[in-house]
């Protein structure tokens, strides 16, 4: 695991202060997009990168290992839209979910930062009327750069803590 020790703006100016609450409150919005780019789209519509091309940078990777082995280890984005959503994806099977990520803590040096979020996904699916939950809880861990577009995410690494299936009636 890796981990984040965030840098706090104390003794600071008044404007540099300001600036880091700010750049925190834009690096927050980016993790609810993330997770609005995967809860918007449901019942076929797969278009995430809707909201995702404003989170990542065009050359942005993940590293998704975690959830799916080597496989999806420093991929594209993009290639990581159609792991999960195409027609064999990893999502293909769900009926329903949501993804709730929790405050970050944000480690900022001028134009990068290093941020961590917990996250709580959870997954409904089911076939032949047997119905199941998947509930995954962990972290991601993201370095971002500064752009003239605003903060992007240029590598993701996922950490799951735990996951758990459980059937439902």
């Amino acid at each position: 695991m890796t981990h984040s020790t965030p840098h706090v703006a104390t003794g600071y100016a008044s404007d540099q202060r300001l600036q880091y609450l700010a750049d925190r409150i834009e690096i927050q919005d980016l993790m609810v997009r993330y997770a609005l780019g995967q809860d918007l789209h449901e019942g076929g519509d797969n278009d995430v990168l809707e909201q995702w091309d404003t989170v990542f940078a065009p050359e942005a990777t993940v590293d998704y290992s975690a959830a799916g082995g080597s496989a999806l280890e420093d991929i594209g984005y993009r290639t990581l839209v159609d792991v999960m959503r195409g027609a064999d994806g990893s999502m293909s099977g769900l009926l329903k979910w949501q993804h709730f990520q929790g405050f970050s803590t944000v480690d900022i040096d001028g134009d990068t930062a290093l941020a961590r979020t917990q996250h709580l996904h959870t997954h409904k699916g089911g076939a032949n009327s047997q119905g199941w939950n998947l509930i995954q809880t962990g972290f991601f861990v993201d370095r971002l750069v500064r752009r003239p577009e605003g903060w992007r995410i240029t590598h993701r690494t996922l950490e799951i803590i735990w996951m758990d299936t459980f059937p439902t009636t």
